[in-house]
C-alpha cells in the first residue's frame, strides 16, 4: 500500500471510529461543556465530570484518577471544554496504551490455533470471518472450524465466510461433540500444513456450568494433538452490555486462559468507556475493535485514537 492509500485508509477508519463512538462522545462532551459553562474548574465541576465518566462506563477507579489529574493538573481556572476533553483523552490513553497489542501469529507454529469464545450474540462468528479475511489477505492459509454445533445458522454463516475468504472449512452434524470437532480440525490442519486454525465455539452464558465445562473439554482434547494448543484464546465482547463485560472477562479468563480481547459493536453504543474499565482492571491485551458488519470494520486497537474519539476530539 502506497503512502496516499495508507493515509486514506487511516482517514476512513478514523471516520468510522469517531462516528461509531458518537453516542459515547456526545454524552461525555455535552456534560463537560455544560458544567464548564456554568462555572470555573472548581471541585463541584470536577465532581460532575467524574460522575459522567462513571456513567460512560469507564469505571470508578479510572474516573477517579482522571478527576484527580484535573484537580492537580496545571490548568487555568478558565479551562475550555476542549482542554478538559484533551486531558481526559490523555488519561484514557495512559490506561489503554499498555493493553493495545497486536495479535501476533508465530509462523514457526503450524497450525497456529486460535480459539474464539464469548457469550451468545457477542459477534464471535462474524469476528472469525473478518479475521479469516485479514489472515488470507496477508497470504496465510486458514481453516475455519464450526465448533458451534448447536446453531445451524452459525455453521452456515461460517461456511459462507470460508467461501468468501478462500479458507478451508470443517463442520459436523447438528449437536455433534464440539471437542471431537476441534480434535478433527487440528489433526486435519496439521496434515494440510495450514497456517492458522480458527475455532468457533457455542455462545456460552458464563453462569451455565455445563457449557463452560464443554469449553474446557475442547481445550483438553486439542492438547492431545498439540500440547501447546490453543496458541491464542480470544474473548469476543459486546460493548453494548456495559459493566456485564467485566464479569465475562473474569470468568472466561479463569476457565480457559483468555490471552486477548476483541470488542465488538462499539458503533452506536453510549457505553464505549467499558473498554477503559476492562483495561484498567484486567490489564489484558486488546487486539481488535469492531464497528460494524463489514470486513473493514474490524481493526487493530489503537489507544491514542480510541481516547480521542471517546471524548469527541479530532485524531
Amino acid at each position: 500500500m502506497n503512502d496516499s492509500a495508507a493515509e486514506q485508509s487511516k482517514g476512513n477508519w478514523w471516520q468510522r471510529l469517531s462516528g461509531g463512538l458518537k453516542r459515547s462522545s456526545s454524552a461525555l462532551g455535552s456534560t463537560i461543556a455544560h458544567v464548564v459553562a456554568k462555572r470555573q474548574l472548581d471541585a463541584a465541576t470536577i465532581d460532575e465530570i467524574e460522575d459522567e465518566l462513571v456513567r460512560a462506563d469507564l469505571g470508578a477507579e479510572a474516573a477517579g484518577r482522571i478527576a484527580t489529574e484535573l484537580r492537580y493538573g496545571r490548568f487555568a481556572t478558565t479551562i475550555t471544554p476542549d482542554e478538559i476533553k484533551a486531558a481526559v483523552a490523555a488519561e484514557v490513553e495512559k490506561v489503554l496504551a499498555s493493553v493495545a497489542q497486536p495479535l501476533t501469529i508465530d509462523p514457526a507454529i503450524k497450525p497456529f490455533v486460535i480459539l474464539v469464545a464469548g457469550v451468545n450474540g457477542s459477534g464471535k462468528t462474524t469476528t472469525i470471518g473478518k479475521l479469516a479475511a485479514k489472515f488470507r489477505g496477508e497470504g496465510r492459509t486458514v481453516m475455519l472450524a464450526a465448533g458451534d454445533t448447536f446453531r445451524a445458522a452459525a455453521v452456515e454463516q461460517l461456511k459462507i465466510w470460508s467461501e468468501r475468504t478462500g479458507a478451508a472449512f470443517i463442520a459436523r452434524g447438528a449437536g455433534a461433540d464440539a471437542a471431537g470437532l476441534a480434535f478433527d480440525a487440528l489433526t486435519a490442519a496439521r496434515e494440510q500444513g495450514i497456517d492458522v486454525l480458527l475455532i468457533d465455539t457455542a455462545g456460552r452464558l458464563q453462569n451455565r456450568t455445563e457449557l463452560m465445562d464443554e469449553l474446557q473439554k475442547i481445550v483438553r482434547v486439542m492438547k492431545k494433538v498439540d500440547a501447546t494448543a490453543p496458541h491464542a484464546v480470544l474473548l469476543v465482547l459486546d460493548a453494548t452490555v456495559g459493566q456485564n463485560a467485566l464479569s465475562q472477562v473474569d470468568i472466561f479468563s479463569k476457565l480457559v486462559g483468555v490471552t486477548g480481547l476483541v470488542m465488538t459493536k462499539l458503533d452506536g453504543t453510549a457505553r464505549g468507556g467499558i473498554l477503559v474499565a476492562i483495561a484498567d482492571k484486567f490489564k489484558m491485551p486488546v487486539h481488535f475493535i469492531g464497528l460494524g458488519e463489514g470486513v473493514e470494520d474490524l481493526a487493530p486497537f489503537l489507544a491514542h485514537d480510541f481516547g480521542r474519539a471517546l471524548v469527541g476530539l479530532d485524531s
